[in-house]
């Protein structure tokens, strides 16, 4: 059965983006797993224009050139013999299981001899980039071996390339490890890039106007952003188990690009929405928020608002106060809505710690451990003034702080896998108060404006 695809306005683009299958091995592990996703995007109509897939196609990871060859010609000529590779181009990018070694980077410039020629000097088919009209994708080698390997990425050609494609309407960059850490699971080259890459990498993406970083390699779907600037991981082609097992699923995004911005659907291997995104959301001007008073508020949204939902709600408040002159390490609240029977916080925004960093921690369901996500120190006796919203269709990345309403939104700190979609929000809030009288804001002038959207 047909699967719609979501449509841009013209002029627009569309895409699919799915990585991580580590199949190329007949009746293998993860061929059948590989198969079911490739069946959920063979049937989406119309077509995309075109596929990024960043990295990881084969299990690879072998010194036997051969082997090597062998599972790709296994993936190219049979698993992904359902594409019409003339019509709708595969981009892919390099991973841990193809370029680990000289002779693996050989095998894959040779092997996808496709791929564009211009990218970094000594990265021929490695790293390259593709312009389609006013759309840019930038393909970078995360795991250049000239560099020292996984984790080590050239940045210099990326900032170049970007610059002289500065009139691009889009763009995005690809590669395989991410910048940010998805889901908790960090730690420099093994899982990220590496640190000193990091920094300088995201500066030229925030600098050069690229919309979003499109990565793999950790086996879920995630989105968050940074100084405005999206990161979306899709590890779900096929490769079996997951980061976490518990929460994750095998999936390929269909994004939609046009004048209003970006569409998402995350689907799964039944061909199931399960997420979903409209960036860059737009809120009204704070001033037009409705504020709140102190002590217990009805809150403004209430129920269940699943990821999957169309449109996702967002809920966001404006914070302005001073904080206390002094500060022992004991939480403060600034905002709390505990569970309908009264029995734990649900939700609870405020500061903790000696800095008074800005905390946020979810508690969904009684008896399970609450998450924390966790925003900048705010120290004592400094006037604050801040927007935190809480956006149901972007997991945990959907704790978003900025300063002002001209500033751009970044994803708080966290190692959860989930976010506010798991709420069931209550019907009131709390504000300078956990609803106890034993966590209040011990600061001053604290007001609190709130605004709710679908």
């Amino acid at each position: 059965m047909p699967i719609p695809a979501l449509l841009p306005k013209e002029p627009g683009h569309q895409f699919v983006l799915y990585g991580d299958s580590c199949s190329g091995v007949p009746g293998a592990r993860h061929e059948q797993t590989h198969r079911a996703m490739n069946s959920v995007v063979s049937r989406l109509r119309p077509k995309p224009d075109f596929v990024v897939f960043p990295g990881d196609e084969i299990i690879g990871l072998t010194s036997d050139e051969a082997e090597l060859r062998e599972q790709w010609a296994h993936w190219l000529s049979s698993e992904m013999a359902w594409l019409d590779r003339d019509s709708i181009p595969l981009y892919n990018s390099t991973g841990n299981h193809t370029t680990y070694s000289a002779m693996s980077e050989r095998v894959f410039a040779d092997v996808l001899s496709h791929l564009p020629r211009n990218g970094a000097p000594g990265q021929e088919g490695l790293s390259y980039f593709v312009r389609r009209d006013d759309l840019l994708l930038v393909f970078v080698h995360t795991l250049c071996s000239d560099l020292g390997g996984e984790g080590h990425v050239e940045t210099d050609w990326l900032e170049t390339t970007l610059q002289a494609n500065a009139d691009a309407r889009w763009k995005f960059v690809i590669g395989h490890h991410p910048v940010l850490a998805v889901n908790g699971y960090a730690g420099a080259y093994g899982r990220q890039i590496g640190a000193e890459y990091a920094g300088e990498f995201w500066r030229i993406l925030k600098q050069q106007g690229v919309f979003a970083y499109l990565c793999s390699h950790i086996l879920a779907f995630d989105v968050q952003a940074h100084q405005g600037v999206l990161q979306i991981t899709a590890a779900g082609a096929g490769t079996e188990h997951r980061m976490p097992e518990e929460s994750e699923y095998l999936h390929a995004v269909q994004v939609a690009l046009d004048d209003d911005g970006m569409r998402y659907q995350v689907l799964d291997t039944d061909g199931a929405v399960r997420e979903r995104l409209n960036w860059p959301f737009v809120l009204p001007a704070a001033e037009e928020w409705v504020g709140l008073d102190g002590g217990c508020q009805p809150a403004l949204m209430t129920g269940v608002h699943d990821a999957a939902g169309s449109p996702p709600a967002i809920c966001a408040w404006s914070f302005q106060g001073r904080c206390a002159e002094a500060s022992t390490g004991c939480r403060q609240t600034l905002l709390c809505a505990r569970s309908r029977d009264g029995r734990h916080e649900v939700l609870w925004v405020g500061l903790s710690g000696i800095n008074q960093t800005l905390t946020v921690m979810l508690q969904p369901r009684s008896g399970r451990s609450p998450h924390y996500w966790f925003g900048e120190n705010l120290g004592t006796s400094e006037a604050f003034g801040f927007q935190l919203a809480v956006h149901c269709g972007m997991g945990a990345g959907g704790i978003l702080f900025r300063r002002d309403d001209r500033m751009p939104w970044s994803s708080l700190s966290s190692t959860s896998s989930w976010g506010g979609e798991r709420l069931e929000w209550p019907r009131h809030l709390w504000i300078g108060d956990d609803g106890s009288g034993t966590l209040p804001f011990r600061g001053s002038g604290l007001q609190i404006a709130a605004h709710v959207q679908s």
